[in-house]
């Protein structure tokens, strides 16, 4: 059953005519709710007061900031978000010379098991509903001003919660409401096959991400076990087929760990995976964990390894790191913050 505030306009009017309300109410509410981020019905003062009452009634789902922490290293800011059921999520915000980014978590937890990540230790608790989603935009919103772009790159997965991510990008985009452009939404998968063929389906040309790190299909298994199940050619044939449709070039996150997969070999491979595609390979230094005991490469060793791809050809970019002081990689804050609450 969706909540009040995770309904189209379309079924908000529905909802309304069961009710017996006039179905032009429907765009105050909608507005109320996506236009000016609010969750409260009962502030809705466009509304009749006996309307108000009867629609506080129904389910709204609800996601509150409970902490932030800013980094004294650079603008960026770590929240966590703190969910009806209690559990915790978190999100990052970056500020860019366009305005802001923001990291958005799909899940609580994850499934896919990457070794070096902190999301995936505690495993999969739930999926995130499409509003618990759009809340952690308009919370930051509503404090820190528009929001330019998302990546939905926090914890979880987001192809293994298509349905509900599918709502909250078409919500997010709604003209009467936050109207973000798909084109400043990224999606970042670990390579879910099915997913990008449903992605590649539809006429939402949102950024697509694959986590690659590594180009050999033996060494990619070991640091992520879903790579068993989606072999790389069948990941590589599923992204043709999203940019043939779309026209979309696909990004290729690589996390470097040293002595794992920046290695000669592991360029050589890079170029004939992405050579001859529309591509833009983006390093990632290792930020490491404890569950996870490999290192990331030496500064030096990252600007060598991005030589070399470039001499290969490669469009290849290290990401600008942010937020180091505030634990703001997936899944390490709020991992700290629980065996806290713990104690």
């Amino acid at each position: 059953m969706l909540a009040l505030n995770e309904q189209s306009l379309k079924e908000l009017k529905n909802t309304l005519e069961d009710m017996g309300q006039a179905s032009y109410r429907s765009k105050q509410i909608f507005d109320f709710f996506h236009k000016e981020g609010k969750t409260n019905i009962k502030d809705c003062t466009t509304l009749p007061k006996d309307l108000r009452e009867d629609l506080s009634k129904k389910d709204l789902c609800k996601i509150d900031i409970a902490h932030v922490f800013e980094s004294k290293k650079d603008p960026t800011k770590k929240f966590l978000f703190r969910l009806e059921d209690g559990h915790l999520i978190e999100g990052v915000l970056m500020q860019n010379n366009y305005g802001f980014s923001q990291c958005i978590s799909t899940q609580v937890g994850c499934r896919m098991g990457c070794r070096f990540c902190a999301s995936t230790q505690g495993g999969l608790v739930r999926n995130l509903s499409p509003y618990e989603m759009l809340g952690q935009v308009y919370q930051a919103s509503n404090r820190y001003g528009k929001i330019h772009s998302i990546i939905l790159m926090g914890s979880g997965e987001p192809l293994d919660n298509l349905d509900n991510v599918l709502r909250f990008l078409n919500l997010l985009n709604a003209e009467r409401g936050y109207h973000m452009s798909y084109r400043n939404m990224t999606l970042s998968t670990c390579g879910l096959v099915p997913g990008i063929l449903d992605l590649a389906k539809q006429n939402r040309k949102v950024n697509l991400a694959l986590s690659l790190h590594s180009p050999f299909q033996e060494v990619r298994e070991k640091m992520m076990p879903i790579a068993k199940r989606y072999k790389l050619n069948e990941v590589f044939k599923a992204l043709d087929e999203y940019t043939e449709n779309l026209g979309r070039r696909v990004s290729y996150e690589y996390t470097l760990i040293d002595g794992v997969n920046n290695r000669d070999q592991d360029v050589v491979k890079l170029k004939e995976l992405l050579g001859h595609r529309l591509h833009h390979l983006n390093l990632i230094p290792l930020n490491p964990i404890k569950e996870y005991g490999k290192n990331r490469p030496q500064r030096d060793k990252i600007q060598d390894f991005k030589k070399r791809c470039e001499d290969m050809g490669l469009n290849v970019t290290i990401r600008r790191e942010q937020g180091g002081d505030i634990k703001a990689s997936c899944g390490q804050l709020r991992q700290k913050f629980e065996e806290e609450e713990r104690v």
